[in-house]
């Protein structure tokens, strides 16, 4: 009987998440992307939306684009315009906007400051929510600030879905090239913010279609212009894309087998590095990883910051890649 009431309490915790998340974003919602947030079944989520639609007469428009599915409650109601934020959702905003603060730059920071300082005020409790339990440490990190500018118009451009002329200096380039846009993600890795985006045809030049879609780093960004083309965007599904294998760079993917001892065992045990991933605990401090990964330079990094706590087994031709890197190594030091 107890894991009979905890099923229903779990399925009416994801009724009432489905229905704020519906109500207040007023946004558009895949069935792939509720079932990832919720952590459930597609199967569920439609039983959830029906719910919806029957007990409580809420209207949920569904439209589809290619194979998918979207859903979204069309507007909301001028009455939830004033509703404040709960002290919970306040904490959890201050403690989000504090461990982001290196990574958004100044500009953005001190918007996302204001944003809060409103809420904390419409709340009604000052002083009773402090955000000076929470920081984060910055070495290494890169600096937005420059980037202000740029950031909301990317924002822009995917939100009226207009093709943007970007000016970019690559890392190994020595000048700034210009490129003709269709953003669609903006993301973070490790501490860095890029754009995924899809390359088009520039006005008055024949088109010829990369390999791989454009993955730019936005503080390598030199200047935007959105332009007046509009754009469809492509069916694309940023999990599938970029949370299915180890690295942000994606080549041909291939399976890696790594012997970890020592404290790299725990740190490793203890962390998602891949969806496919397999540990093997092997004693006390040793551990087997098993992955897939798709970027060669990453796993090599990735790898060589263990020092002498990781060993390589497979594959066999990054086994020696890696044998290479370690002797060329070992002459800056001769």
């Amino acid at each position: 009987m107890p894991a009979k009431r905890d099923l229903y309490k779990s399925y009416g915790e994801k009724l009432i998440s489905l229905f704020v998340r519906l109500l207040f974003s007023g946004e558009r919602h895949s069935l792939t992307e509720l079932a990832n947030t919720l952590n459930c079944s597609k199967q569920t989520v439609l039983r959830l939306i029906d719910n919806i639609r029957k007990s409580y007469g809420i209207a949920i428009e569904e439209t589809k684009e290619g194979n998918k599915n979207y859903y979204r409650i069309k507007k909301p109601s001028s009455s939830l315009r004033n509703i404040p934020l709960t002290e919970a959702e306040l904490q959890a905003l201050q403690l989000c906007k504090s461990f982001t603060q290196h990574l958004v730059g100044k500009k953005l920071y001190e918007e996302a400051t204001s944003a809060v300082f409103k809420s904390k005020a419409a709340l009604g409790q000052e002083g009773k929510i402090s955000e000076c339990h929470f920081s984060a440490l910055y070495p290494g990190t890169i600096d937005y600030t420059p980037q202000h500018q740029i950031i909301h118009t990317l924002i822009e451009a995917m939100e009226k879905q207009k093709v943007c002329k970007l000016t970019y200096q690559a890392v190994n380039a020595s000048r700034p090239k210009t490129y003709y846009i269709k953003p669609l993600k903006l993301f973070s890795y490790h501490d860095a913010m890029y754009l995924h985006s899809q390359k088009t045809k520039e006005p008055g030049k024949p088109y010829k279609a990369p390999k791989y879609d454009p993955l730019l780093a936005v503080h390598r960004m030199k200047s935007i212009e959105l332009t007046n083309i509009s754009f469809q965007p492509e069916p694309f599904d940023f999990e599938k894309t970029f949370n299915q294998h180890f690295g942000v760079m994606k080549d041909e993917a291939f399976e890696v087998e790594v012997i970890f001892n020592g404290w790299a065992a725990s740190f490793v045990a203890e962390r998602r590095w891949s969806p496919d991933q397999e540990i093997i605990k092997k004693g006390k401090n040793k551990v087997i990883l098993k992955f897939t990964a798709s970027s060669v330079p990453e796993v090599k990094s990735w790898l060589l910051s263990f020092g002498d706590e990781a060993t390589l087994i497979e594959p066999k031709w990054l086994v020696k890649e890696i044998e290479t890197e370690i002797a060329n190594m070992a002459k800056c030091y001769n």
